[in-house]
């Protein structure tokens, strides 16, 4: 199925590596989009010197500058729009969206989570899946909707837990997975692949014309 190149806006709070996860597979031509820009909320963050180091626009907004969550989102969601981006991707975010931002970019905002949904929603993911004593864990690639780590999912990856492992070495293996599948995801997007029914996304096969 013929892809179409899609507008990235990317929010990311920490050290970038699902940015550039992305940004490598646009470069190798596994992905059709391009990154219009990424915003984030902590001026410590690596994602912003990711970007500005390929020639993407990078800006680092602060909650703390916005009475609530909707005032700031909205700000978000301006910038975001004012540079033409049409999926936004929440790349290691660790702020939960509003319905402003939903809104603005109706199932157009995709979440990376380091378990397998519905399990481990919310913060510490991996230790939660350590300390309840799990054998499998992995990643999750969503949409994002309303309710936290709710929205219906596009891809899930296995990652097995080990005797030994820790909340940092965990990470560590998840965040491999992670960087395989979201640009997996992102590109059936763009080939116009998913289609959200209730809970459930669809994703249409690859259709092979036969001689």
């Amino acid at each position: 199925m013929p892809s179409r190149t899609i507008t990235l806006g990317v929010l990311a709070s920490g050290r970038g590596s699902n940015l550039q996860a992305i940004l490598d597979a646009i470069a190798e031509g596994r992905l059709a989009a391009k990154v219009a820009i990424v915003v984030s909320d902590r001026s410590d963050a690596q994602a912003p010197e990711r970007a500005r180091a390929a020639g993407i626009p990078a800006v680092t907004v602060s909650p703390r500058a916005f009475p609530t969550r909707d005032e700031y989102d909205t700000q978000i969601a301006k910038i975001l729009g004012d540079a033409g981006a049409e999926v936004i991707v929440l790349a290691g975010y660790m702020r939960i969206v509003t319905n402003v931002l939903l809104r603005a970019f109706p199932d157009r905002v995709i979440n990376v989570h380091p378990s397998l949904l519905p399990a481990f929603r919310g913060l510490h993911a991996q230790r939660q899946a350590i300390e309840y004593g799990v054998k499998v864990t992995g990643c999750t690639i969503h949409f994002v909707s309303e309710e936290v780590d709710s929205g219906a999912i596009i891809l899930q990856a296995t990652v097995p837990i080990l005797g030994d492992d820790t909340e940092t070495t965990l990470s560590e293996r998840i965040l491999e997975e992670e960087h395989r599948l979201l640009p997996q995801a992102l590109q059936l997007y763009a080939e116009g692949r998913l289609t959200i029914q209730g809970r459930r996304v669809l994703i249409t096969p690859n259709a092979h014309v036969l001689h």
